[in-house]
Protein backbone atom coordinates (compact mmCIF):
# COMPACT_ATOMS: atom_id res chain seq x y z
CA UNK A 1 0.00 0.00 0.00
CA UNK A 2 1.07 3.58 -1.17
CA UNK A 3 0.67 6.09 1.08
CA UNK A 4 1.71 9.78 -0.07
CA UNK A 5 0.90 13.05 2.15
CA UNK A 6 1.82 16.62 0.64
CA UNK A 7 1.56 19.91 2.67
CA UNK A 8 -1.36 21.78 2.17
CA UNK A 9 -1.93 25.41 2.05
CA UNK A 10 -5.16 25.49 4.08
CA UNK A 11 -5.21 22.01 5.84
CA UNK A 12 -3.80 19.04 7.66
CA UNK A 13 -4.89 15.88 7.33
CA UNK A 14 -3.69 13.21 9.75
CA UNK A 15 -5.14 9.88 9.87
CA UNK A 16 -4.28 7.18 12.38
CA UNK A 17 -2.54 3.76 10.86
CA UNK A 18 -5.42 1.78 11.78
CA UNK A 19 -7.69 3.08 8.99
CA UNK A 20 -4.84 2.62 6.11
CA UNK A 21 -5.11 -1.17 7.66
CA UNK A 22 -8.70 -1.50 7.82
CA UNK A 23 -8.55 0.16 4.10
CA UNK A 24 -6.55 -2.67 3.22
CA UNK A 25 -8.59 -5.53 4.36
CA UNK A 26 -11.53 -4.19 2.11
CA UNK A 27 -9.18 -4.08 -0.39
CA UNK A 28 -8.07 -0.64 -1.48
CA UNK A 29 -4.81 -0.93 -3.43
CA UNK A 30 -3.81 2.54 -2.27
CA UNK A 31 -4.95 5.52 -0.79
CA UNK A 32 -2.98 9.06 -1.96
CA UNK A 33 -4.19 12.13 -1.05
CA UNK A 34 -2.15 15.23 -2.52
CA UNK A 35 -2.82 18.79 -1.54
CA UNK A 36 -3.54 21.61 -4.00
CA UNK A 37 -2.64 24.96 -5.15
CA UNK A 38 -6.13 26.50 -4.20
CA UNK A 39 -6.36 28.71 -7.04
CA UNK A 40 -5.25 26.07 -10.10
CA UNK A 41 -7.55 25.68 -12.64
CA UNK A 42 -7.35 22.08 -12.73
CA UNK A 43 -7.61 21.32 -9.41
CA UNK A 44 -10.87 23.21 -7.86
CA UNK A 45 -12.05 20.08 -8.15
CA UNK A 46 -9.76 17.19 -6.52
CA UNK A 47 -8.00 14.57 -8.65
CA UNK A 48 -7.32 11.29 -7.87
CA UNK A 49 -7.85 11.94 -4.41
CA UNK A 50 -9.26 8.08 -3.89
CA UNK A 51 -8.59 5.53 -6.04
CA UNK A 52 -9.74 1.65 -5.40
CA UNK A 53 -8.47 -1.07 -7.93
CA UNK A 54 -10.68 -3.94 -6.53
CA UNK A 55 -13.86 -1.45 -6.18
CA UNK A 56 -14.33 0.42 -9.63
CA UNK A 57 -17.35 2.28 -8.13
CA UNK A 58 -15.19 4.16 -5.41
CA UNK A 59 -12.41 5.15 -8.83
CA UNK A 60 -15.07 8.57 -9.31
CA UNK A 61 -14.08 11.69 -8.25
CA UNK A 62 -15.06 13.34 -4.56
CA UNK A 63 -15.14 16.40 -3.03
CA UNK A 64 -13.84 16.15 0.50
CA UNK A 65 -15.30 18.35 2.82
CA UNK A 66 -13.62 18.58 6.56
CA UNK A 67 -14.95 16.01 8.62
CA UNK A 68 -13.92 14.15 12.06
CA UNK A 69 -14.12 10.39 12.18
CA UNK A 70 -14.23 8.93 15.74
CA UNK A 71 -13.51 4.92 16.39
CA UNK A 72 -11.86 3.63 19.39
CA UNK A 73 -11.40 7.30 21.04
CA UNK A 74 -9.22 7.97 17.88
CA UNK A 75 -9.73 10.45 15.59
CA UNK A 76 -9.34 11.79 12.48
CA UNK A 77 -7.94 15.67 12.98
CA UNK A 78 -8.82 17.83 10.42
CA UNK A 79 -6.53 21.14 10.87
CA UNK A 80 -8.96 24.30 9.42
CA UNK A 81 -6.63 27.13 10.73
CA UNK A 82 -4.01 28.73 8.73
CA UNK A 83 -0.44 27.85 9.31
CA UNK A 84 1.97 31.15 9.45
CA UNK A 85 4.92 28.93 9.15
CA UNK A 86 3.95 27.37 5.98
CA UNK A 87 5.56 30.46 3.59
CA UNK A 88 8.81 32.36 4.98
CA UNK A 89 10.34 29.55 7.22
CA UNK A 90 10.28 27.23 4.00
CA UNK A 91 11.62 29.89 2.12
CA UNK A 92 14.22 30.81 4.49
CA UNK A 93 15.28 27.03 4.29
CA UNK A 94 16.07 27.52 0.43
CA UNK A 95 12.89 26.64 -1.09
CA UNK A 96 12.04 27.69 -4.56
CA UNK A 97 8.79 29.83 -5.29
CA UNK A 98 6.77 27.39 -6.53
CA UNK A 99 5.28 24.17 -4.71
CA UNK A 100 6.37 20.59 -6.56
CA UNK A 101 2.93 19.53 -6.73
CA UNK A 102 1.89 22.70 -8.91
CA UNK A 103 2.43 20.92 -12.41
CA UNK A 104 5.16 23.61 -13.65
CA UNK A 105 7.60 22.16 -15.28
CA UNK A 106 11.22 21.66 -13.59
CA UNK A 107 12.76 24.89 -13.37
CA UNK A 108 16.27 25.68 -14.83
CA UNK A 109 19.40 26.08 -12.66
CA UNK A 110 19.32 29.44 -13.54
CA UNK A 111 15.78 30.04 -12.97
CA UNK A 112 15.96 27.79 -9.68
CA UNK A 113 18.84 30.90 -8.48
CA UNK A 114 17.02 33.74 -9.77
CA UNK A 115 14.08 32.78 -7.44
CA UNK A 116 16.34 32.32 -4.42
CA UNK A 117 18.17 35.84 -4.93
CA UNK A 118 13.88 37.56 -5.48
CA UNK A 119 13.08 35.39 -2.14
CA UNK A 120 16.01 36.53 -0.26
CA UNK A 121 15.80 40.22 -0.99
CA UNK A 122 12.26 40.55 -0.37
CA UNK A 123 13.09 38.48 3.14
CA UNK A 124 15.63 40.88 3.81
CA UNK A 125 13.36 43.78 2.97
CA UNK A 126 10.96 42.46 4.96
CA UNK A 127 12.69 41.83 8.01
CA UNK A 128 14.10 45.17 7.93
CA UNK A 129 10.76 46.98 8.21
CA UNK A 130 9.44 44.40 10.91
CA UNK A 131 12.58 45.51 13.14
CA UNK A 132 11.53 49.07 12.62
CA UNK A 133 8.12 48.42 13.40
CA UNK A 134 8.87 46.03 16.69
CA UNK A 135 11.41 49.13 17.38
CA UNK A 136 8.41 51.71 17.30
CA UNK A 137 5.25 50.18 18.08
CA UNK A 138 6.44 47.62 20.49
CA UNK A 139 3.62 48.87 23.13
CA UNK A 140 1.17 50.67 20.70
CA UNK A 141 -1.00 48.19 18.98
CA UNK A 142 -3.57 50.20 17.16
CA UNK A 143 -0.88 52.53 15.99
CA UNK A 144 0.91 49.58 14.74
CA UNK A 145 -2.40 47.81 12.87
CA UNK A 146 -2.98 52.02 11.32
CA UNK A 147 0.76 51.24 9.91
CA UNK A 148 0.38 47.77 8.70
CA UNK A 149 -2.76 48.07 7.11
CA UNK A 150 -1.91 51.51 5.23
CA UNK A 151 0.84 49.50 3.72
CA UNK A 152 -0.55 46.38 3.16
CA UNK A 153 -3.16 48.13 0.85
CA UNK A 154 -0.39 49.43 -1.78
CA UNK A 155 0.72 46.47 -3.92
CA UNK A 156 -2.47 46.08 -5.03
CA UNK A 157 -3.03 49.33 -6.16
CA UNK A 158 0.28 49.39 -7.99
CA UNK A 159 -0.57 45.44 -9.61
CA UNK A 160 -3.67 46.97 -10.90
CA UNK A 161 -1.54 50.15 -12.35
CA UNK A 162 0.57 47.90 -14.18
CA UNK A 163 -2.37 45.53 -15.41
CA UNK A 164 -4.18 48.66 -17.22
CA UNK A 165 -0.82 49.82 -18.69
CA UNK A 166 -0.37 46.40 -20.49
CA UNK A 167 -4.57 46.53 -21.16
CA UNK A 168 -3.52 50.08 -22.75
CA UNK A 169 -0.60 48.86 -24.92
CA UNK A 170 -3.03 45.31 -25.87
CA UNK A 171 -0.23 43.22 -24.16
CA UNK A 172 -2.06 41.54 -21.52
CA UNK A 173 -6.37 41.16 -20.92
CA UNK A 174 -7.20 39.36 -17.74
CA UNK A 175 -10.39 40.95 -16.15
CA UNK A 176 -9.76 38.06 -13.03
CA UNK A 177 -6.77 39.66 -11.84
CA UNK A 178 -8.22 42.90 -12.36
CA UNK A 179 -11.40 41.83 -10.34
CA UNK A 180 -9.49 40.16 -7.34
CA UNK A 181 -6.50 42.41 -6.84
CA UNK A 182 -9.37 45.19 -6.46
CA UNK A 183 -11.29 43.31 -4.31
CA UNK A 184 -8.69 42.65 -2.09
CA UNK A 185 -7.36 46.58 -1.89
CA UNK A 186 -10.84 46.65 -0.92
CA UNK A 187 -11.08 44.64 2.13
CA UNK A 188 -7.51 46.07 3.11
CA UNK A 189 -8.88 49.41 3.10
CA UNK A 190 -11.37 48.17 5.60
CA UNK A 191 -8.84 46.74 7.78
CA UNK A 192 -8.41 50.47 7.86
CA UNK A 193 -10.69 51.89 8.47
CA UNK A 194 -11.68 49.74 11.68
CA UNK A 195 -7.94 50.64 12.79
CA UNK A 196 -8.95 54.24 12.51
CA UNK A 197 -11.65 53.71 14.44
CA UNK A 198 -9.81 52.27 17.04
CA UNK A 199 -7.46 55.58 17.25
CA UNK A 200 -4.65 54.06 15.10
CA UNK A 201 -4.01 57.09 13.19
CA UNK A 202 -4.23 59.78 15.94
CA UNK A 203 -1.13 60.44 16.02
CA UNK A 204 0.46 62.53 13.25
CA UNK A 205 3.89 60.95 13.39
CA UNK A 206 1.84 57.72 12.23
CA UNK A 207 -0.14 58.84 9.49
CA UNK A 208 3.04 60.37 8.30
CA UNK A 209 5.64 57.55 8.80
CA UNK A 210 2.47 55.02 7.56
CA UNK A 211 1.69 57.39 4.52
CA UNK A 212 5.45 58.08 3.47
CA UNK A 213 6.67 54.47 3.31
CA UNK A 214 3.20 53.61 1.30
CA UNK A 215 4.03 56.03 -1.29
CA UNK A 216 7.77 54.26 -1.25
CA UNK A 217 6.20 50.92 -1.56
CA UNK A 218 3.91 51.61 -3.78
CA UNK A 219 6.55 52.93 -6.63
CA UNK A 220 8.60 50.29 -5.72
CA UNK A 221 6.28 47.79 -6.28
CA UNK A 222 5.08 49.09 -9.72
CA UNK A 223 9.00 48.36 -10.60
CA UNK A 224 9.24 45.33 -8.99
CA UNK A 225 5.87 44.27 -11.06
CA UNK A 226 6.97 45.21 -14.36
CA UNK A 227 10.07 43.52 -14.02
CA UNK A 228 9.24 40.38 -12.33
CA UNK A 229 5.87 39.93 -10.94
CA UNK A 230 6.64 36.86 -9.21
CA UNK A 231 9.01 38.79 -7.54
CA UNK A 232 6.36 41.14 -6.57
CA UNK A 233 3.44 38.78 -5.64
CA UNK A 234 6.55 37.28 -3.29
CA UNK A 235 6.77 39.82 -1.34
CA UNK A 236 3.43 41.04 -0.82
CA UNK A 237 3.15 37.65 0.19
CA UNK A 238 6.27 38.23 2.90
CA UNK A 239 3.80 41.27 4.08
CA UNK A 240 0.87 39.27 4.40
CA UNK A 241 2.18 36.64 6.34
CA UNK A 242 3.67 39.30 8.60
CA UNK A 243 0.45 40.75 9.14
CA UNK A 244 -1.04 37.48 9.72
CA UNK A 245 1.25 36.31 12.52
CA UNK A 246 0.96 39.79 14.30
CA UNK A 247 -2.72 39.68 14.63
CA UNK A 248 -2.44 36.16 15.62
CA UNK A 249 -0.40 36.78 18.20
CA UNK A 250 -2.24 39.86 19.21
CA UNK A 251 -5.73 38.32 19.54
CA UNK A 252 -4.30 35.32 21.38
CA UNK A 253 -2.52 37.73 23.95
CA UNK A 254 -5.11 39.80 24.61
CA UNK A 255 -8.26 37.44 24.37
CA UNK A 256 -10.19 38.19 27.30
CA UNK A 257 -9.89 42.19 27.31
CA UNK A 258 -11.08 42.07 23.46
CA UNK A 259 -13.91 39.80 24.21
CA UNK A 260 -15.24 42.55 26.69
CA UNK A 261 -14.79 45.28 24.13
CA UNK A 262 -17.47 46.24 21.24
CA UNK A 263 -17.03 46.02 17.74
CA UNK A 264 -16.75 48.90 15.90
CA UNK A 265 -19.54 50.22 13.66
CA UNK A 266 -17.37 49.95 10.00
CA UNK A 267 -16.52 46.24 11.31
CA UNK A 268 -20.32 45.15 11.78
CA UNK A 269 -21.33 46.80 8.70
CA UNK A 270 -18.39 45.46 6.81
CA UNK A 271 -19.21 41.76 7.63
CA UNK A 272 -22.03 41.17 8.12
CA UNK A 273 -24.30 43.47 6.01
CA UNK A 274 -25.05 44.70 2.39
CA UNK A 275 -23.46 43.34 -0.53
CA UNK A 276 -20.69 40.66 -0.23
CA UNK A 277 -19.52 40.29 -3.94
CA UNK A 278 -16.36 42.24 -3.27
CA UNK A 279 -15.59 40.12 0.01
CA UNK A 280 -16.47 36.59 -1.55
CA UNK A 281 -13.88 37.53 -4.61
CA UNK A 282 -11.12 38.23 -2.82
CA UNK A 283 -11.48 34.78 -1.30
CA UNK A 284 -9.82 32.85 -3.88
CA UNK A 285 -9.38 29.66 -2.26
CA UNK A 286 -12.90 28.99 -1.65
CA UNK A 287 -16.08 29.26 -2.96
CA UNK A 288 -18.65 32.40 -3.03
CA UNK A 289 -21.10 32.77 0.35
CA UNK A 290 -18.98 29.89 1.98
CA UNK A 291 -17.55 32.60 4.91
CA UNK A 292 -19.85 34.86 6.52
CA UNK A 293 -18.62 36.08 9.79
CA UNK A 294 -19.93 36.73 13.14
CA UNK A 295 -19.15 39.73 14.84
CA UNK A 296 -20.60 40.53 18.14
CA UNK A 297 -17.69 42.08 20.03
CA UNK A 298 -13.83 43.46 18.96
CA UNK A 299 -12.40 39.66 19.03
CA UNK A 300 -14.25 38.77 16.90
CA UNK A 301 -13.15 41.54 14.80
CA UNK A 302 -10.04 40.89 15.18
CA UNK A 303 -10.31 37.21 14.63
CA UNK A 304 -11.78 38.25 11.14
CA UNK A 305 -9.08 40.38 10.19
CA UNK A 306 -6.40 37.82 10.65
CA UNK A 307 -8.48 35.16 8.60
CA UNK A 308 -8.38 37.88 5.69
CA UNK A 309 -4.98 37.92 5.82
CA UNK A 310 -4.43 34.23 5.79
CA UNK A 311 -6.66 34.42 2.27
CA UNK A 312 -4.46 36.93 1.32
CA UNK A 313 -1.33 35.22 1.89
CA UNK A 314 -2.69 32.28 -0.20
CA UNK A 315 -3.72 34.61 -3.02
CA UNK A 316 -0.12 36.13 -3.46
CA UNK A 317 0.98 32.41 -3.05
CA UNK A 318 -0.93 30.81 -6.09
CA UNK A 319 -0.04 34.22 -7.92
CA UNK A 320 4.08 33.24 -8.25
CA UNK A 321 2.98 30.89 -10.74
CA UNK A 322 1.96 32.93 -13.88
CA UNK A 323 -1.56 32.59 -14.94
CA UNK A 324 -2.96 30.91 -12.09
CA UNK A 325 -5.10 33.52 -10.91
CA UNK A 326 -9.13 32.80 -11.55
CA UNK A 327 -11.93 35.12 -9.88
CA UNK A 328 -14.37 32.48 -7.48
CA UNK A 329 -17.15 33.86 -9.21
CA UNK A 330 -15.98 32.86 -12.65
CA UNK A 331 -15.90 29.50 -11.91
CA UNK A 332 -17.89 26.42 -11.97
CA UNK A 333 -16.75 24.91 -8.34
CA UNK A 334 -18.69 20.72 -8.52
CA UNK A 335 -16.55 20.80 -11.86
CA UNK A 336 -14.29 22.00 -14.45
CA UNK A 337 -16.34 21.09 -17.47
CA UNK A 338 -16.21 25.64 -18.41
CA UNK A 339 -12.56 25.90 -17.86
CA UNK A 340 -10.61 27.97 -21.02
CA UNK A 341 -7.12 27.34 -21.68
CA UNK A 342 -4.85 29.96 -20.85
CA UNK A 343 -4.94 33.02 -23.34
CA UNK A 344 -1.52 34.37 -24.77
CA UNK A 345 -0.44 36.95 -22.17
CA UNK A 346 3.35 38.13 -21.17
CA UNK A 347 5.03 38.03 -17.82
CA UNK A 348 7.10 41.37 -17.08
CA UNK A 349 7.61 44.53 -19.45
CA UNK A 350 10.79 43.28 -21.22
CA UNK A 351 8.08 39.73 -22.04
CA UNK A 352 5.20 41.81 -22.78
CA UNK A 353 7.07 44.28 -25.78
CA UNK A 354 8.95 41.10 -26.76
CA UNK A 355 5.48 39.20 -27.76
CA UNK A 356 4.21 42.75 -28.78
CA UNK A 357 6.60 42.88 -31.63
CA UNK A 358 6.36 39.16 -32.78
CA UNK A 359 2.53 37.31 -32.00
CA UNK A 360 -0.88 39.25 -33.29
CA UNK A 361 -2.61 41.82 -30.81
CA UNK A 362 -3.84 39.78 -27.85
CA UNK A 363 -7.76 39.60 -27.89
CA UNK A 364 -10.20 39.59 -24.89
CA UNK A 365 -10.59 36.33 -23.34
CA UNK A 366 -13.75 35.13 -22.10
CA UNK A 367 -13.27 36.23 -18.27
CA UNK A 368 -14.00 39.69 -18.91
CA UNK A 369 -17.30 40.26 -17.27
Amino acid sequence: MAISILPSISSGVLVPAHFFQKSKDLGFSSVLCSSVNPLRRSNFALNNCYHSASHPRLSRLFRVHATILQEDEEKVVVEESFDPKSFLEKEREGTSGESPDNGSPPSSGLEKWTIKLEQSVNIFLTDSVIKILDTLYSDRHYARFYVLETIARVPYFAFMSVLHMYETFGWWRRADYLKVHFAESWNEMHHLLIMEELGGNSWWVDRFLAQHIATIYYFMTVFMYLLSPRMAYHFSECVENHAFETYDKFIKIQKEELEKLPAPAVAVRYYTEGDFYLFDEFQTSRPPNSRRPKIENLYDVFMNIRDDEAEHCKTMKACQTHGNLRSPHSYTWEDDAGCTPPQADCEGIVDCIKKSLSDPPVTQDNNTS
